[in-house]
């Protein structure tokens, strides 16, 4: 296998800081200090400016923010309105409870801190001078750009038009708008898509999440938005009458944010040089990509490949082998990427799935001619050779040459290289992975083989 690829919406430039998140302290304080920065969301689309050649998402300053975020503190808040969950001057451990509890304003999430490495420092560890417990000490010694994520769909209209209008950018002559995330993946630099993914996703589930799933009182954020807990634990609620809240005591899923796995499989024949290509109901035109499928309960990576395979379009598949993951914000997914063999001979099926319309396989050729075609891959916006830059000079090349070659316009059109499946393909078919036959032990019994 080649080296693991850095996908695209992966490959995160953030320190997350997660053992700080409890302390009230540092998340305000990095709120308020003038490096940082917002990316800000509205039902999922961030801010950004509209381009005629391209779209880019913009960051605000937390001063641009204060009509949204309310009154301070935005973290570790108390009871009523401008109030702190602990005096200021008090060394009391804070109530597990209230932990940069934020149960007043939009979704907000501390996404981490883009650390300084000009003078080559170390990324910032877990160590007694870098804890929550020495949170003033932490936040003297932090050196970089702390990013958060709001969600503001919950917010009025006039508020959201004030902000498009005055805010920083605005007022240096940018017009802003919100942008739909997916119509930025051939605009976006690697460093923006994985903070937008990790943006998105937490500041969707965020917002999604409204009610506890142990007895459906409302809940409120904590840990600068890594926890929800429910409103029926705060010191002040009134419970009279009520049983306890099952989340009360030990360690609960529904109170984390979730991730849903989803396995991405491109299935090679004995020769190694066809790839078998699925085509979605629900597919535009005449677009083919990879199988997927949701990984279920109590089944490994390898275990799902073979039965989504089997399920989609009857085919048993061995030699099941990792390539890579993606983090995929829509809302919150990975998806991991696997190849494996299948013998050409079987028959395909198509009815047992009511989401597959087609499946067939296509010869590298086929595909090499619908890859470096200009208008191959689906949603091409022109922007393809930004994304090409992952790729090597040879492969570029070959790209090109085929591209030059290929004038009628495609037969089909495939995933572009922003998408996992899209990676799969290309890194086949320009030889990064070579298969030849499957391993002789392995050509019996398909099921049989992990």
């Amino acid at each position: 296998m080649p080296e693991r690829f850095v996908n695209f919406y992966a490959g995160s430039p953030l320190n997350r800081l997660s053992w700080l998140r409890p302390s009230h302290y540092f998340l305000n304080a990095v709120a308020a200090s003038p490096a940082t920065r917002w990316m800000v969301f509205n039902s999922g689309d961030p801010l950004g400016v509209k381009g005629s050649e391209e779209s880019k998402i913009v960051y605000l300053t937390t001063q641009d923010l204060e009509p949204i975020l309310g009154s301070e503190p935005y973290f570790g808040q108390g009871q009523a309105e401008g109030e702190l969950c602990q005096p200021a001057d008090s060394d009391a451990p804070v109530d597990r409870v209230l932990q940069s509890a934020r149960h007043r304003g939009s979704p907000a999430v501390f996404l981490g801190v883009h650390e300084d490495k000009s003078h080559g420092e170390p990324p910032a560890l877990p160590t007694s001078e870098f804890s929550a417990a020495n949170a003033k000490t932490a936040v003297e010694k932090l050196s970089g750009t702390p990013i958060f994520a709001i969600e503001v769909s919950n917010e009025e209209t006039s508020i959201l038009e004030k902000l498009l209008r005055d805010s920083s950018p605005a007022q240096q002559g940018q017009t802003l708008s919100w942008i739909e995330s997916r119509s930025l993946m051939f605009s976006m630099d690697m460093f923006t898509s994985s903070v937008m993914a990790e943006g998105r996703s937490m500041v969707d589930w965020n917002h999604r999440n409204k009610f506890c799933a142990g007895c459906g009182s409302p809940v409120y954020s904590m840990w600068g938005g890594w926890k929800l807990s429910c409103t029926s634990l705060l010191p002040w609620a009134d419970n009279a009458g009520r049983k306890p809240c099952i989340s009360a005591k030990g360690l609960h899923n529904f109170t984390h944010p979730r991730t849903d796995a989803v396995v991405i499989m491109l299935a090679i024949d004995e020769t190694g040089d066809r790839a078998l290509l699925g085509r979605g109901r629900k597919y535009p035109g005449k677009f083919y990509s990879a199988m997927a499928g949701f990984i279920e309960p109590a089944e490994s990576f390898e275990d799902a490949v073979k039965r989504e395979m089997r399920e989609e379009a009857g085919i048993e598949v061995l030699d099941v082998q990792y390539h890579s993951g993606q983090p995929w914000p829509y809302p919150a997914n990975l998806m991991v990427g696997f190849y494996c063999r299948a013998s050409s001979s079987q028959t395909i099926r198509v009815d047992l799935d009511n989401e597959l319309e087609d499946a067939r396989w296509f010869t590298r050729q086929e595909i090499l001619d619908v890859v470096g075609h200009k208008e191959g891959t689906f949603l091409t916006t022109g922007k393809q050779p930004k994304i090409a830059a992952a790729w090597t000079e040879e492969e570029a090349t070959l790209q090109k040459e085929t591209a030059d070659k290929a004038k009628p316009a495609p037969e089909f059109k495939l995933p572009p290289a922003t998408a996992i499946a899209g990676v799969l393909l290309r890194d086949w078919v320009y030889g990064r992975v070579k298969f030849g036959p499957p391993p002789p032990a392995e050509q019996g019994n398909a099921r049989n083989n992990l």
